[in-house]
């Protein structure tokens, strides 16, 4: 079960997040609760395993340690390079993964559910806890957001050559 769903609850995590660790320490966390958890198959273990990494995700986003984090890269920041892994390389070289990653957890949120995990608007607004049309009115404005960051990035590109 591992083999099979961690990959994807990596990746999951790390949209959420951002960072690698972290991502790695919260599907850590998911399969340790799914296991004290007495699990009933009742519909799709992806998805189940999915909601429980997005929470985790939420929690950590909510944390003292994250917003502590936050405070002291802004105050002391980080030089020189970090070391990149596969997986983060990977995202970050798809212009649409690294628009996606700049738009705040509002928006981002919607775009993952709805792309990525193929989720129906429905199910979405009834995750998050939020109106269907609030998820439409998410999607249509993360649209607008990528659209002219993707566009920024093309004239960057060609101003430079």
């Amino acid at each position: 079960m591992i083999e099979e769903h961690a990959a994807h609850l990596l990746r999951l995590a790390y949209l959420y997040v951002k960072n690698r660790q972290t991502a790695e320490d919260i599907v850590q966390e998911v399969f340790i609760k799914f296991s004290q958890r007495g699990y009933e198959e009742r519909g799709q273990l992806r998805a189940y395993l999915s909601t429980l990494t997005i929470n985790q995700s939420k929690d950590y986003l909510k944390s003292w340690h994250y917003k502590k984090l936050l405070l002291q890269e802004k105050i002391f920041p980080v030089q020189g390079n970090r070391q990149r892994d596969e997986l983060v390389a990977a995202e970050e070289r798809s212009q649409i993964g690294a628009a996606i990653l700049k738009l705040s957890l509002t928006y981002r949120e919607p775009i993952i559910l709805y792309y990525f995990e193929e989720m129906k608007i429905r199910d979405i607004a009834q995750l998050l806890g939020i109106a269907e049309n609030t998820v439409k009115t998410r999607l249509k404005r993360a649209r607008e957001a990528l659209k002219s960051h993707l566009k920024q990035e093309e004239w960057e590109v060609l101003r430079h050559e």
